[in-house]
């Protein structure tokens, strides 16, 4: 079964088509620059295609994509046929959605009633799923979304506290995101220290350039580092994480700007962009701090200090734990920032295997053998993740 993954955004679209059978990448790309002038990057094998070609929207970007896969010179498939269903990444699915489920009218008027709390990413994901239906109307989709894997959480983690009412009546809770990565990891981390899932405590951290962590208890989340949105928790790429809130209101007044235009700096302009004033991408943090540059020191001292810190939270709260993982960008590449992590993590019997942090985006057990508690890196595949979702459902 070829199974089309669509993770769409606001002027973005990124697919991939997978046989489900042998999880082989068949095609991959990311369609840019939606509604302006638009570029096409398409990949087969280890052929690699970039186009400028206009993209009115997303249906006709969708029409492009769908025209390489089946183009007769560099397209893998011979007709539209041979794509048997279509798995879309959602980014909010509220309570409403505790799993992955298959697209009808019914799901997608559920879907948007939680769109004010993703503004920035449900209207766009929805946006790609109607402009699929409308390219692959034979064709069943299934929505996978990053919320669904936290819902599993006790309301002791998920409740803020607040006056309950602006839970009941705005359902202000934490939901946590990554879930789809989270999900992915902690079942192949099972796999490769060789625990029963659903009998087992691990730690997953997620570190990107979007930042969480989760406690995950007999193959279930019982707490993670993102908030009602993506913006709690880790220092990010240019996310604060977390904050004193009061800082909101202090800063508004002291810059006369509007809440609005504060809550834009919090996400955009902060994390370890904000701090270093240098770059948001670990990599030339690392550079720049060897070069002397104490801000960009600071800002991966603050990135790792936190990510150490709800490590040992999570680490309580499990009591104990059975495996940690590191994935995502920094997780899976960075060794300065895992050799930060590891060393934050000796008070817990963790010791680093130094070649092994050699590595670059495969699974290695990063810690020494005698440590208390194994220490993997395990790359992340969310768009497998979706395509195993989507052939279970259709």
């Amino acid at each position: 079964m070829n199974i089309l993954v669509v993770n769409c955004g606001s002027s973005s679209l990124k697919f991939q088509l997978i046989n489900s059978e042998t999880e082989q990448v068949k095609a991959s790309g990311n369609c840019e620059r939606i509604g302006l002038d638009g570029n096409i990057i398409y990949k087969t094998g280890d052929k690699k295609t970039s186009l400028d070609v206009e993209l009115k929207n997303h249906g006709v970007a969708i029409k492009k994509v769908l025209d390489m896969l089946a183009s007769p010179e560099d397209g893998v498939i011979s007709s539209l046929d041979e794509i048997h269903a279509v798995g879309h990444r959602m980014v909010h699915g509220g309570e409403k959605f505790s799993s992955s489920v298959v697209v009808t009218e019914d799901v997608i008027k559920e879907i948007e009633t939680c769109n004010e709390l993703a503004p920035l990413h449900n209207p766009a994901n929805i946006l790609g799923v109607r402009a699929c239906q409308e390219a692959m109307p034979g064709v069943k989709h299934v929505v996978v979304f990053d919320t669904a894997f936290h819902q599993t959480m006790p309301a002791k983690a998920y409740l803020y506290a607040l006056p309950k009412e602006y839970y009941s009546k705005y359902g202000v809770r934490r939901y946590g995101f990554h879930g789809t990565s989270h999900s992915f990891v902690s079942k192949r981390l099972a796999e490769l220290a060789g625990l029963d899932y659903e009998n087992s405590k691990m730690i997953i951290c997620h570190i990107g350039s979007g930042a969480s962590i989760s406690a995950i208890k007999n193959g279930k989340s019982v707490d993670t580092s993102m908030g009602m949105t993506p913006l709690e928790g880790l220092a990010m790429g240019t996310r604060s994480g977390d904050i004193d809130p009061a800082i909101i209101e202090f800063i508004c007044q002291k810059e006369n700007i509007s809440v609005s235009d504060m809550t834009m700096i919090l996400n955009k302009k902060s994390g370890v962009l904000g701090l270093s004033g240098v770059s948001n991408d670990f990599r030339d943090l690392v550079d720049a701090s060897e070069s002397g540059n104490e801000d960009a020191r600071n800002a991966l001292d603050v990135l790792v200090y936190r990510i150490i810190k709800y490590i040992g939270a999570y680490y309580m709260v499990l009591g104990g734990a059975d495996a940690i993982a590191l994935t995502a960008g920094a997780g899976e590449n960075n060794s300065e920032v895992r050799k930060g992590i590891m060393e934050g993590l000796s008070a817990i019997g963790i010791k680093m295997d130094e070649e092994a942090n050699k590595k670059r985006g495969e699974e290695v057990l990063l810690s020494t053998p005698d440590s208390k508690v194994p220490v993997w890196i395990v790359p992340t595949n969310e768009e497998l993740a979706i395509a195993r979702e989507t052939a279970r459902l259709v």
